[in-house]
């Protein structure tokens, strides 16, 4: 597998992708997501995604490479994690998915809002 998918437009650091999962497992307790493709598709196109996580191992890439070009464009914050397993099980799922969205943070409101911070550092939008 090559080192980086080519829909990833910047390195998530390590630490930033764990505290992305625990964020996920805050908002699935205590708020509101949307689980696969077509369901964060469509929250961004609302404009009801507040972030958008993306797994870097989809196969095939093709699936999720316009979501970063989405978000862009909606103004939608979004990061990557390594892992869709990794990503389903945060998500409270049985199976791997490729992306989520996170509709209202829930308890993970304020830990939503340093993710965000800390994307957009990493980004260079700081």
């Amino acid at each position: 597998m090559p080192s980086q998918a080519f829909y990833v437009k910047f390195q998530t650091p390590k630490e930033l992708a764990s505290a992305t999962l625990e964020v996920v497992k805050l908002v699935r307790s205590s708020g509101k997501m949307k689980k696969g493709i077509n369901e964060v598709t469509r929250a961004v196109e609302r404009g009801l995604a507040k972030l958008v996580v993306i797994a870097e191992d989809v196969d095939p890439p093709e699936i999720v490479a316009f979501l970063p070009i989405l978000c862009d464009e909606k103004r939608v914050p979004y990061v990557y994690v390594p892992s869709k397993r990794d990503l389903g099980g945060a998500a409270g799922l049985d199976v791997p998915t490729s992306a989520i969205a996170v509709v209202e943070p829930g308890e993970g409101k304020s830990y939503l809002e340093e993710i965000v911070k800390k994307v957009n550092e990493v980004r260079g939008r700081a």
